[in-house]
């Protein structure tokens, strides 16, 4: 009733207060779960990280965190099919301190009694999958680094007490003396002779995430260096590490086959070398064709691989893998074919054996 005071008890009809008056603002409900995450795929990016908090509450991870070396930490990713990246080492002894599980919504990483080790990148993407086939989905990906603080261990501890580091004219080369502390001061040293090496910012700069960053390696950086961390206390030697400097072309591998012998006689023992020179830090496989091969003619096989220094600083890894045939027969006379691979391609040679 017009007039009527606004304090009126006038009983509503049923129904009556789920119809809003036309002029009142009404706010827009937020859309469903589903509708915003198809708004959101839209946009370039989309992180889907965030960390438990105490009393469950959920924050969004920064692009770096301090952390105390023996703290817990629970990280989520949301989706249906979440891969996660950590620190390497954690895989390597199958670490029971870490946790992957997926659960219907999301993805949960929890790393528990934290180590100084542990210090490192930390990230998650939403996978694609059509089928058997599934690919990275770009704008939904999530990425921390963790700094695991312990005085007592300024650097990230590593498995070995000395490094190689090898380093082409092409690329930068990275010396990997990484901190727990981001605000300790490092700085770069040669063994011999004894002196510290200046980081101009250009040429040599460090990156508290990588570890000091040569930009453009020659043979004059060549040689044993180590790294220096000072934090609130006295300071902390890293572990050595060995740079070697390398110029080997890119390629297929550079191949060769040598036989002991090309003519062998009944019951001879004739082993067929087949050598690779490449690059220090580039995997070789080997595989071979030979005689009765599909007969399951025995053979012994050996593989093995070595630096050798072809002076003037300069480093390369000789390659090989040795056929031994023992007992040598008719049979076994004919083709040996060797098939080298790397990452640039495949190389084929051959050589005979003929029965004397």
């Amino acid at each position: 009733v017009i007039g009527q005071p606004a304090k009126s008890k006038r009983p509503k009809e049923p129904g009556e207060n789920k119809i809003k008056p036309v002029n009142k603002k009404v706010k827009p409900k937020s859309p469903k779960m589903k509708e915003r995450e198809s708004a959101d795929s839209s946009l370039k990016s989309q992180s889907i990280l965030t960390q438990v908090m105490d009393k469950g509450h959920f924050q969004k991870v920064a692009a770096s965190l301090s952390l105390s070396a023996g703290q817990s930490i629970e990280l989520r990713c949301k989706g249906s099919n979440v891969t996660w990246s950590y620190p390497s080492y954690l895989d390597t002894f199958k670490d029971s301190r870490l946790s992957i599980k997926q659960l219907e919504r999301y993805g949960q990483l929890i790393l528990t009694n934290s180590t100084a080790a542990d210090t490192g990148e930390y990230s998650c993407w939403l996978q694609l999958c059509d089928g058997s086939k599934c690919r990275k989905d770009e704008t939904k990906t999530g990425s921390t680094y963790i700094f695991f603080t312990d005085k007592e261990e300024l650097f990230v501890p590593t498995p070995s007490y000395f490094e190689i580091v090898y380093m082409s004219p092409d690329k930068p080369a990275v010396i990997p003396c990484r901190v727990t502390t981001p605000s300790a001061k490092v700085t770069l040293h040669r063994e011999f002779p004894a002196e510290e090496i200046e980081t101009d910012g250009t040429d040599i700069i460090y990156d508290v995430k990588k570890g000091f960053i040569y930009q453009h390696p020659t043979s004059d950086h060549k040689g044993i260096v180590y790294c220096k961390a000072e934090s609130q206390g006295a300071p902390q030697i890293s572990i050595k590490y060995h740079l070697l400097y390398v110029e080997v072309p890119k390629g297929p591998p550079s191949t060769t086959i040598a036989a002991s012998s090309n003519r062998a006689k009944v019951s001879d023992s004739v082993h067929v070398i087949c050598t690779v020179l490449g690059e220090p830090d580039v995997d070789v496989s080997f595989r071979w064709q030979y005689p009765w091969q599909e007969s399951e003619r025995p053979v012994i096989i050996q593989t093995f691989w070595r630096l050798i220094n072809r002076g003037t600083g300069h480093t390369t890894r000789i390659s090989k893998s040795i056929l031994l045939v023992e007992d040598f027969g008719a049979r076994d006379a004919g083709s040996y074919i060797c098939r080298a691979q790397n990452l640039q391609g495949e190389t084929t040679v051959a050589t005979k054996v003929e029965l004397n």
